[in-house]
């Protein structure tokens, strides 16, 4: 039995989005990344005192997205790209958790643009501590790697030299922190 109690105690951690962040980076013209994040609007971690037991539930805002240029966030939550307006929240679910990368590998169902796929998440419980004002808290680090296609996202354009603007891999990296909640 795998256990976190001696770095975070078993129990119901709600994810501060006020110190939690989603970002990812995705090659542009195949030859740059652009980066951006995207809103983390709530989530809960459920520590086990088996960690296999754990589970993850996350939502994300579309409508949030920010790359530091309004006409390209204005185009990704278009219809073009993520329809922010019909496809309100991205989610993310755990479906089981086993040692193994940075520390776990939480697997799970994540749904972007109303099409669920399973990903795995490569995380790294970072610690505990509690803060001034007595609140426990956690952190973890969380990267994965997709296929926008695989989520019905398949808007591009082709270049005159040969290959396509947005490519589909797309890199997401998490930072979260959990205040606990019982």
């Amino acid at each position: 039995m795998t256990t976190l109690t001696t770095i975070a105690p078993a129990g119901t951690w709600q994810i501060e989005t006020s110190h939690s962040q989603a970002t990812f980076s995705v090659r542009h013209a195949g030859i740059s990344k652009v980066r951006g994040s995207i809103g983390i609007v709530e989530g809960t971690i459920t520590l086990a005192e088996d960690v296999t037991g754990s589970t993850v539930t996350a939502t994300l805002d579309p409508a949030t997205i920010d790359t530091r240029d309004a006409k390209r966030d204005g185009h990704l939550r278009s219809a073009d790209f993520f329809d922010a307006e019909q496809f309100p929240a991205w989610t993310f679910a755990s479906t089981s958790i086993e040692e193994g990368g940075s520390g776990l590998l939480v697997h799970g169902d994540l749904t972007i643009h109303g099409v669920t796929k399973p990903v795995t998440l490569d995380v790294e419980l970072n610690g505990a501590a509690t803060d001034p004002f007595g609140m426990s808290r956690v952190g973890f680090s969380a990267t994965t790697t997709i296929n926008r296609k695989d989520f019905g996202l398949t808007w591009n354009a082709a270049l005159e030299t040969g290959g396509v603007l947005v490519s589909d891999k797309v890199e997401i990296a998490l930072e979260i922190e959990g205040v606990k909640a019982d």
